[in-house]
């Protein structure tokens, strides 16, 4: 056994299930964890300039690639109510991620000492656990039983709350014979599998609905597997996009409100059955229910038993975990293929592709402004398949999703339920730490950008390259259009005219200027016949040293369908 301080002993389980980075800003009462973090080595720390900016980064850490688990540190206090909504964004998408916080002593926790509040009170609706250690001898257990949380049925988000004394005590701990906790995971069984297949081969024009957690169980190949076993078209929900190619022959197209295809939406409402794996018949999919649900019959597999039933009932639904219930899906399907068993569903596939060919959406315009539109079809001319983007919300979120193309697994990196802006620039620097081979392209509008634009100087110390397209148009546009209803245009502009920039007509923020004043890079485009152009640059740019990031003016045009 070794004797070490609790913070030392935390660190070293970090290391043993299999961190290697972590993301935060330290502060006095977090300080001997960051001591411990500097003592033991291996953890590479990135300094963020707002801890709910770090909370983000690890986001896309993990959301990267399959067993990451992002770790995001603060201190006390505002710290931890700041991480909040990085918390409350990985369990609305089932994230893991690792929140951990200083605290006051344990003595004046609950006597209004500075900085000292209730986080795990606080956290606890939006995380799998919530702790305050009170007691340093169980903080190796509270690790441990973090990541077990952590990985184990449907993945989400775990607060450890460390007060100063705690993290400075002394205990016994062996790390060389530390071993994690065994994941569970709810398995299909064979006879629910050949029950749901047997619905869908009763059926005459079944799809699949591929959500986030396909993806989360990296079972994207097995997805795609056997919907070529069967030839049902697929399905991808926002959060699924990129479980297969956009070009795949089977690939239906995106369905619902917002972040959708008009071909997708053509095609579901045409179905009779629809199989969902790893999804949550989210309400931006779906819309309203009595029509997404009338006429079609419905198997749902999810992790999570609770969430079956929990948007609508299914005619059947099965607990699992993707990966093991598509092995299965595949095995049943083989046997059935081999014996001559399984529906020939090629007109139906075709049919699919047909109003995929024929129902697109316009994107050539040759408008100053230049219309979002265009800004979309550059960039698909321009960033390849390997492309990573990242976008949390807005209307360029949305176009984006309408008009960009995705090809793998992981390379459409989107906060899905909470949608908070700011969310983009961190997530996008947790991306490229997480894969800094890739390239990584950060989509926004003006007011995202805005929110948390301080992390840009994150990349620049840190020399984290990406691409950030930055669609201005001077207006919280979404909000502008909700507001359309209510008769009114109310607080949604953001235009002013700014005194500092008079000759280059800017009116707003100029964030050439900001945005270099941070350390990066920018470019200002404003006619659509430069746009390629620009985008070659900023790929020269972001490959050299540094982050890299430039913006495109589009005034008055909000990036909506035409």
């Amino acid at each position: 056994m070794a004797r070490m301080t609790a913070a030392r002993a935390a660190v070293e389980i970090l290391k043993r299930e299999g961190v290697s980075d972590a993301f935060g800003v330290p502060g006095a009462a977090i300080n001997p964890f960051y001591a411990a973090l500097k003592a033991s080595g291996g953890i590479h720390h990135t300094l963020a300039r707002h801890v709910e900016g770090a909370s983000h980064m690890a986001e896309g850490y993990t959301r990267t690639r399959p067993g990451n688990i992002g770790v995001c540190i603060g201190t006390s206090g505002p710290a931890g109510t700041d991480m909040i909504t990085g918390l409350y964004s990985a369990i609305g998408d089932s994230i893991p991620i690792l929140c951990i916080t200083g605290q006051a002593p344990t003595a004046v926790i609950h006597k209004e000492d500075f900085q000292a509040v209730d986080i795990a009170s606080i956290a606890a609706p939006v995380t799998k656990m919530a702790i305050t250690v009170l007691e340093a001898a169980q903080v190796p257990g509270v690790f441990q039983q973090a990541f077990h949380l952590m990985r184990s049925g449907r993945p989400g988000p775990v607060l450890i709350d460390l007060p100063i004394d705690v993290q400075l005590t002394e205990i016994e701990f062996d790390p060389e014979t530390y071993e994690p906790l065994a994941v569970y995971k709810p398995t299909a069984t064979r006879a629910q599998i050949e029950k749901a297949i047997g619905l869908l081969n009763a059926s005459e024009r079944p799809l699949l609905v591929a959500g986030g957690g396909v993806i989360n169980a990296d079972a994207a190949e097995l997805l795609v597997e056997f919907a070529e076993l069967t030839g049902t078209p697929v399905v991808p929900t926002l959060m699924g996009w990129g479980v297969l190619p956009d070009d795949h022959e089977l690939n239906a197209g995106m369905v619902g409100l917002q972040t959708s295809h008009r071909y997708g939406n053509a095609t579901f409402l045409e179905s009779d059955f629809v199989l969902g794996i790893g999804n949550r018949w989210a309400n931006r999919h779906t819309g309203k229910l009595d029509v997404y649900t009338a006429g079609r019959t419905f198997v749902h597999v999810d992790i999570e038993p609770t969430q079956i039933g929990k948007i609508f009932a299914p005619d059947y639904g099965i607990a699992s975990d993707a990966k093991a219930a598509l092995e299965l899906f595949v095995e049943v399907a083989r046997e059935l293929k081999e014996a001559g068993a399984l529906p020939d569903r090629s007109r139906w596939a075709a049919s699919a592709q047909e109003r995929k060919a024929t129902l697109q959406r316009r994107t050539h315009f040759d408008d100053i402004p230049i219309k979002p539109q265009r800004v979309y079809e550059e960039m698909n001319k321009a960033f390849g398949p390997e492309t990573r983007y990242v976008s949390t919300i807005g209307l360029s979120q949305i176009a984006g999703a309408q008009m960009l193309h995705v090809y793998r697994p992981r390379h459409w990196i989107n906060c899905g339920q909470a949608g908070p802006l700011g969310w983009t620039i961190p997530a996008a620097l947790g991306v490229a730490k997480a894969d800094p081979e890739a390239s990584v392209v950060a989509l926004s509008g003006d007011y995202d950008f805005q929110f948390m634009l301080e992390e840009l100087a994150v990349g620049a110390q840190h020399r984290i390259p990406y691409v950030h397209v930055l669609v201005n148009n001077a207006y919280l546009g979404l909000i502008r259009q909700a507001q359309i209803g209510l008769d009114i245009n109310f607080q949604v502009n953001l235009e002013f005219e700014n005194i500092n920039s008079p000759e280059l007509g800017v009116y707003g923020v100029d964030h050439i200027k900001v945005v270099e004043g941070l350390g990066c890079k920018a470019i200002r485009v404003t006619d659509p016949t430069e746009l390629g152009a620009a985008f070659e640059q900023a790929k020269k740019l972001a490959a050299g040293s540094g982050s890299r990031s430039w913006s495109k003016r589009s005034w008055n045009a909000s990036p909506t369908s035409p």
